[in-house]
């Protein structure tokens, strides 16, 4: 069997773990693993045969992990409508989805929720599940965790979208039947009809996560307001996606119960673009760019009011579930910096801290013996989170 070896020399590294760039790094990668990071601008750890790339005047940044998107929808002010399109123009919106990721050196994604469609077998499953088991293993494809679809209280979202349930009971047994669907993680939507009142009881979903740790698999539970973010932190879910409204007193809670903070404040930022678009809480309704605008303040302090408390957070884009398209979890990174987290802080928001709720020990991160899963940018990520828009090589 022929091997391969590949030294990349002379680079700048920022891993998202300290807030200093090391500098100047030399990289060996062998058949797709990294077999050496060295000080220095030698090529010397290469055999002979290598071939040397001058990566001098670039800086190598793991490969990033969106930890909150929906590859199988397009995104945009009608992504709620859009949900309902045939099954293969949803399909070949994820290879699309798939092939902006990988350009833009996003190499592990979080599935929260795609619509339900009947396989092979007539058997209704979601769609980004059987996404996930033909794309795995296969070169220029995303590594996928994959929920099944959204599990909501009868009336939250549009009819059709969502598996409804009446009642906590409804809510358990609609979990577990994601799970035996083949589901990675649950997905729980906690706004509900009113929101102001929490959908269900925290001792209904603290069932529901026990229930769901037992199989082995995670709870991502959306919460935008106050009451539902409260509901999140008591029933000690893994994951706070959203979490838009955030107090103190939610703040040490989720602290406490180990919940992870999924960011998604691009979204918000991409509707301040448009200045009006279809909101998540009231469909039809047209929201101002004053009422996004306040609406985002309010959310980069729940960020602010997390990261104060010790809250973990990590990065998702949302892309497909707004107006944010797939490969842009660069905006997401910046959105947290104004937010008040340090560059490196919101760089590992997007590597390894996404990398821990992926549930790989080697997504996001940059070892020896690890996978050769790095992108080459220019600028330095640590002093300017821009710099992750301007990629310039992806392993």
């Amino acid at each position: 069997m022929t091997t391969s070896q590949i030294v990349y020399q002379g680079a700048a590294l920022a891993d998202g773990t300290g807030p200093v760039l090391r500098t100047p790094v030399t990289i060996a990668v062998r058949d797709g693993f990294i077999t050496a990071i060295s000080d220095g601008d030698s090529a010397e750890p290469a055999s002979a045969g290598a071939t040397v790339v001058d990566a001098s005047g670039a800086t190598i940044v793991p490969g990033l992990v969106d930890c909150h998107s929906h590859l199988t929808l397009q995104g945009g002010a009608q992504w709620i409508a859009r949900g309902a399109d045939p099954t293969p123009d949803l399909i070949d919106a994820a290879e699309r989805n798939a092939a902006a990721l990988i350009a833009a050196g996003v190499r592990w994604v979080r599935d929260v929720g795609s619509p339900r469609r009947a396989d092979g077998d007539g058997r209704e499953r979601a769609l980004a599940l059987g996404l996930r088991d033909r794309w795995r293993g296969q070169a220029g494809y995303p590594y996928i965790r994959a929920a099944g679809t959204w599990l909501t209280k009868e009336g939250s979202l549009p009819a059709g979208l969502a598996v409804e349930v009446g009642d906590g009971d409804g809510l358990l047994a609609a979990a577990l039947g994601q799970l035996d669907d083949g589901a990675d993680l649950v997905k729980l939507y906690l706004d509900g009809p009113d929101q102001g009142v929490a959908p269900w009881s925290a001792d209904e979903v603290r069932a529901v996560v026990a229930a769901v740790h037992a199989r082995g698999a995670t709870v991502a539970a959306h919460g935008s307001g106050l009451a539902n973010c409260r509901l999140a932190a008591e029933s000690a879910v893994d994951t706070l996606e959203h979490g838009f409204a955030i107090d103190d007193d939610i703040a040490r809670e989720l602290a406490a119960n180990g919940v992870t903070l999924v960011s998604t404040l691009s979204v918000m930022h991409s509707w301040l673009t448009f200045g009006s678009t279809t909101t998540i809480e009231r469909f039809a309704e047209e929201k101002g760019r004053s009422a996004i605008a306040e609406r985002l303040a309010m959310a980069e302090d729940s960020v602010r009011v997390a990261h104060r408390a010790g809250v973990a957070i990590a990065a998702g884009s949302d892309f497909g579930g707004g107006s944010v398209r797939a490969g842009h979890l660069a905006w997401e990174v910046q959105a947290l910096v104004k937010a008040g987290l340090e560059p490196w802080q919101a760089l590992g928001a997007a590597t390894w801290q996404g990398g821990r709720v992926f549930g790989e020990p080697d997504a996001g991160r940059i070892r020896v013996g690890g996978p050769a899963h790095f992108m080459l940018v220019h600028g330095d990520p640590l002093a300017d989170p821009a710099a992750l828009w301007r990629v310039w090589r992806v392993l």
